[in-house]
């Protein structure tokens, strides 16, 4: 891709009598081109994410289902989808995932199409595919629905990130889209390890494992880091939350390789991002809880182009206001506190994001330059 700007598309949550928000985003699509592409008889997949058990902040389904029915009425054949965690919680399989988004909503009726879990029931069904001008990761291993769906639509929430810095059209696709190993290749370069307190030396890790890494000292199951794979199945076969990723690539590294995961995923097919700026919570959808949002709500953009819409979003959140009472506005009323004049470094000051952006327009994924069309 040139470097040259790309359109992305804007409109607030103002509205008047009779037209939903559903019918603002319908629209918003429309005018962004999203019927340019050809749905026809094509599998379309919404990357999204369901939001863990306890957190309120993610998208509600009736944005979805907005998205969903406008893709069936271009003729496409729409389905939710998301790919397993990495961590423990209510959304590291697919039966505990699906239960999960269901508590949250998200279903059939609510969202106008089904959802298929990406990687299979434990984050194990995924493909493995080459990095369009990868440099950290020459191959990505992503979810297999994701793989065979003809079209990705990114639909995502924007919000912060205690890692990227903030969670949005890259971050969405890219980590999201990963299966177990691919988490585990952007998160970390290390390999999964055992909290022996928690180990009940039930042997499933064992069983499950790919590279014949797990053995046991004194009853208790232990990783040979040097035989380790990284491919993660034993995190989905504990059922106890005692094996878990050891997390340490620099942020700025994390944001380069899931900009790599979304030109992986994006390679060869259609693709069209859209990006709610609402309900803007310091951390991920992945947290249990949400803390009150640091930001106002601005509103919904969409892009055929994931790092313009990562840096239009970006920019109209620096430019707003801090909210008080919030993780933010506490942060810049400390003493002494060093002033980022960055929201999202202000909020979570290890995080690191233009990075992400950074790579990503490198890599031919986008471009940072941007024309903000408002409607």
């Amino acid at each position: 891709m040139s470097q040259k700007s790309s359109p992305v598309y804007f409109t607030d949550f103002r509205t008047v009598a009779d037209v939903s928000q559903g019918v603002k985003l319908q629209k918003l699509c429309r005018r962004a081109g999203i019927d340019k592409i050809d749905f026809a008889g094509k599998f379309a997949a919404i990357k999204m994410h369901f939001g863990e058990l306890g957190n309120f902040a993610y998208l509600r389904p009736n944005y979805v289902k907005a998205v969903a029915d406008l893709i069936k009425e271009l003729g496409g054949k729409p389905f939710l989808t998301d790919c397993n965690t990495l961590y423990p919680g209510s959304r590291k399989n697919a039966v505990d995932h699906l239960y999960n988004a269901e508590v949250n909503g998200f279903n059939s009726v609510t969202t106008g199409c089904y959802i298929i879990i990406g990687d299979g029931l434990k984050g194990t069904d995924d493909i493995t595919v080459p990095v369009p001008g990868g440099e950290y990761c020459k191959e990505a291993y992503i979810g297999r629905a994701l793989y065979d769906a003809d079209i990705i639509i990114s639909l995502n929430h924007f919000k912060g990130h205690e890692m990227a810095g903030f969670g949005g059209a890259v971050k969405n696709l890219g980590m999201g889209g990963g299966s177990r190993a691919g988490k585990m290749q952007q998160h970390s370069d290390g390999k999964p390890v055992v909290d022996q307190a928690l180990c009940r030396s039930c042997r499933k890790c064992a069983r499950e494992c790919g590279s014949d890494a797990i053995t046991y000292k004194s009853g208790k199951a232990y990783i040979m880091q040097d035989i380790c794979k990284g491919c993660g199945r034993c995190i989905g076969a504990c059922a106890f939350d005692a094996i878990h990723p050891s997390f340490d690539t620099a942020a700025d590294m994390l944001g380069r390789k899931m900009a790599e995961y979304t030109a992986a995923i994006c390679a060869g097919k259609p693709s069209f991002h859209i990006t709610l700026i609402m309900d803007v919570s310091p951390n991920c959808d992945c947290h249990g809880e949400n803390d009150a949002p640091i930001l106002p709500n601005i509103g919904m953009l969409a892009s055929f182009d994931p790092v313009a819409l990562d840096q239009a979003c970006a920019d109209m959140c620096l430019a707003a206001e801090p909210l008080p009472n919030s993780q933010l506005s506490d942060n810049l009323a400390k003493p002494g506190w060093k002033h980022h004049h960055d929201h999202f470094k202000d909020s979570n000051p290890n995080v690191s994001w233009r990075e992400t952006l950074a790579h990503g327009e490198k890599i031919g994924l986008g471009t940072r330059t941007y024309e903000l069309i408002k409607i």
